[in-house]
């Protein structure tokens, strides 16, 4: 294939290029300064504004959010409903998607109704409340999980990524002998891996990012998400109380906590993107290219 090297085209390319640039710079460069920020003093963030490289080198945000031991039983309860979370919501949507993209299912249209239906209505936040008070799941991680099993737009992409595998998939496992679970474990759910690795992102970070239901439905504090409780941390480096018995008698940075705060909430998902990152590229592209 032979380079275009006419004029127009390096123009072009170089428009291109410093598009791009400004646009990662826009992307980038805020979150540097969130990171930058938590590490200077309140002091320096009050003078300057914005900073990208701190002059003066301060821990006293991180001290103040890791004094007790409270962040880190918030952080496993985060991390444990996000993994049971997204196995649980992933098992479910899985089946779903599966049963309702054959198209010999009985009813399949029938009840394809009722699933769109309720991306379009709901109970709302009080009936809501009422079926999580009368099931017994109040003050419990499972009232967490269970009211949002299922993310009907998550599974619709499952189910239209299902359809659009080849028949003759199904039909060959079929004639070796597998049954309907056969063909989803052995051949369906393995050559899905990029849309259910895409999916289970998806999951994950609607998990982790639990906070109004943890609101709603807990009310020990000892079982809080990290997201509650980073939330009280602001509130208490916001200087509206001091008198909280889980935090010791440190002066709390008002600025600089709130960007740790931001910090020690993302980390983690950072920390799982890589992993994902190849699935998620590709179920993306296929996605997109499927009709």
């Amino acid at each position: 294939m032979v380079e275009d090297k006419t004029l127009g085209s390096r123009i072009f390319n170089w428009t291109n290029t410093i598009l791009l640039v400004i646009i990662a710079l826009v992307t980038v460069l805020p979150f540097i300064h969130v990171v930058a920020s938590s590490f200077t003093t309140s002091a320096e963030l009050a003078q300057k504004r914005f900073v990208l490289f701190p002059t003066e080198f301060s821990l006293a945000a991180y001290k103040y959010i890791f004094s007790t031991d409270t962040i880190f039983k918030a952080l496993l309860v985060s991390i444990g409903v996000t993994l049971f979370g997204t196995i649980w919501s992933m098992f479910l949507s899985i089946l779903t998607a599966y049963g309702l993209s054959r198209r010999d299912l009985v009813g399949r249209k029938q009840i394809m109704f009722f699933v769109i239906f309720t991306m379009l209505f709901n109970g709302g936040m009080i009936p809501t409340f009422l079926i999580v008070k009368n099931t017994g799941l109040l003050d419990s991680l499972a009232a967490l999980v269970i009211p949002v099993s299922i993310n009907v737009f998550n599974m619709i992409i499952l189910r239209s990524f299902f359809q659009g595998l080849p028949e003759g998939l199904v039909e060959s496992a079929k004639i070796d002998g597998c049954n309907d679970f056969g063909v989803l474990f052995r051949i369906v759910i393995p050559c899905s891996m990029p849309a259910i690795a895409t999916i289970s992102l998806f999951y994950a970070v609607t998990y982790w990012n639990t906070y109004m239901h943890a609101i709603l439905y807990i009310n020990d504090a000892a079982k809080w998400p990290i997201q509650v409780l980073l939330r009280q941390i602001v509130v208490l480096a916001s200087g509206l109380s001091y008198d909280s018995a889980e935090f010791t008698d440190i002066l709390p940075p008002e600025i600089t906590v709130k960007m740790a705060v931001i910090v020690v909430a993302t980390v983690p998902v950072l920390m799982v993107y890589p992993f994902l990152q190849k699935h998620f590229t590709k179920g993306a592209l296929l996605g997109s290219l499927k009709e």
